[in-house]
């Protein structure tokens, strides 16, 4: 790695290198917070977590060949060179940071209340017509899993596509100090993480302070629909690229044809040129992606037809709008995560099928003090004719059956609404419900594990 050697990496973390003399100017190939990814001559930062302290797996660091560890506390038997820090985690930022300064690479942020994960898998996909970029793989957005992509760049990457999530004030401001983005992109401004935030305003200062450590020359993307980010005029110095549905925006779409669960296609406008796109991820959400990759694209010089190749290439990741198929069922896997915003564009996404729509939600986390109301509102929306069966598991989902079934009543529908408990109490009940050619919508916050419930609709 450029520029990693003991003596620099002990530097950057304010940390004290102990029998490391004879390899002060060696670099390390690697560095890792889990002793199972450690390889030859790799860094191994030793830190306590919720469940396990890494510096009980020092020695099975340095038996799989690490140059040398990073601790809090010095190993009573040392196998190797240490560096002893009063804080591993904020040693692993520092490093990350002084990193992140060696390397000649462009850095794309992106940031929003929703989307970010899509947006980015959009943005690389385009971006890997003509460059070899590195993006964040999985959950590594935050104080921990940033700092770790941006220690997997290599000297062949030209490009590094990272995802910033954050859940209060002050992290993202941490997060753009240790990425420095050349190209900051936010998908918009939900109602995530209102509990720490308090209101659309508060999400809107904390998502913006990702313009902190933007470099001087750099640009900004922003989703021109959105009433928020809208009010985002200048920043040092330069106008924000827009894009989004609207005829008003420096990027927009028109002609936008629906293929049900097999995507859309659309003509991406950029000025006064055009382009003809296959956005493969079923969703208007979706063609709201491709517009910002556009964006993006064209920032870097990539060709229309580079970009449009990108867009159709682009993945469904598990638990986002992924769409799955067996003998019985249609399945959309929407279960890493949820808020109302995303819950919404869920429940149209399977307006879509043409067979019994079936939506299985759960809780939403983290809503503060409007999370009954807000349970209430999805419960509302999805009983207003959009889906045929609504499964609310979870206590707080007790608000979106009670919001269900006042609209059922009010309009008296035929839907069919029930509540759950627990994650086990509707899957035992699923056999009774289900029938042959449904289509399922199983979605939920992260913390209620609902890829269980897929797995049991798969088998």
């Amino acid at each position: 790695m450029k520029n990693m050697t003991l003596s620099q990496i002990a530097g950057a973390c304010g940390g004290i290198l102990y029998l490391g003399d004879h390899l002060l100017e060696k670099e390390v190939a690697g560095v890792v917070v889990d002793s199972r990814l450690v390889q030859e001559d790799y860094l191994f930062i030793a830190a306590a977590g919720e469940r396990v302290d890494g510096h009980d797996y020092i020695p099975s660091a340095f038996g799989k060949g690490a140059l040398a560890v990073v601790c809090e506390k010095a190993p009573s038997s040392p196998l190797g060179p240490y560096i002893l820090v009063d804080n591993s985690f904020a040693a692993l930022k520092e490093i990350a940071k002084w990193y992140r300064m060696q390397l000649d690479i462009k850095v794309v942020g992106i940031t929003g209340s929703v989307g970010k994960t899509s947006t980015k898998e959009f943005i690389s996909s385009v971006l890997e017509q003509k460059y070899q970029v590195l993006k964040t793989i999985g959950n590594f957005n935050n104080e921990i899993g940033l700092p770790l992509t941006i220690l997997g760049i290599r000297d062949w990457h030209q490009l590094a596509v990272l995802e910033m999530g954050i859940s209060d004030f002050g992290e993202m401001h941490r997060l753009s100090e240790i990425a420095k983005p050349d190209i900051c992109v936010i998908t918009n401004i939900g109602q995530c993480h209102l509990e720490n935030l308090g209101s659309r305003d508060g999400i809107l200062k904390a998502k913006t302070e990702i313009f902190d450590f933007m470099k001087e020359d750099g640009s900004v993307c922003v989703n021109g629909d959105d009433d928020k980010l809208i009010t985002i005029k200048e920043v040092k110095g330069r106008r924000p690229l827009r894009f989004g549905l609207g005829l008003e925006n420096d990027i927009f779409a028109t002609d936008i044809v629906t293929h049900g669960l097999l995507g859309s296609t659309c003509k991406i406008h950029v000025g006064c040129d055009e382009f003809e796109a296959r956005v493969p991820q079923p969703g208007g959400h979706m063609v709201l992606n491709a517009l910002a990759a556009t964006a993006v694209g064209t920032l870097f010089g990539l060709s229309f037809t580079e970009i449009a190749a990108g867009i159709s290439s682009v993945k469904a990741l598990g638990g986002r709008s992924n769409v799955l198929q067996n003998e019985k069922y249609t399945i959309i896997d929407d279960c890493y995560n949820a808020n109302p915003v995303s819950m919404k564009a869920a429940i149209d996404l399977l307006h879509m099928a043409d067979t019994r729509k079936v939506a299985i939600l759960g809780d939403m986390f983290e809503l503060g003090n409007t999370e009954k109301e807000l349970h209430k509102g999805v419960g509302s929306y999805a009983a207003s004719g959009r889906v045929d069966v609504l499964l609310c598991v979870g206590a707080l989902s007790l608000d979106m059956y009670e919001g269900a079934s006042s609209v059922k009543q009010d309009n008296q529908t035929a839907l069919e609404v029930r509540h759950f408990e627990t994650r086990e109490a509707l899957i035992e009940a699923l056999p009774d419900i289900l029938r042959q050619d449904d289509t399922i919508l199983v979605k939920a916050s992260h913390g209620m594990g609902f890829e269980k419930v897929v797995q049991a609709l798969l088998a």
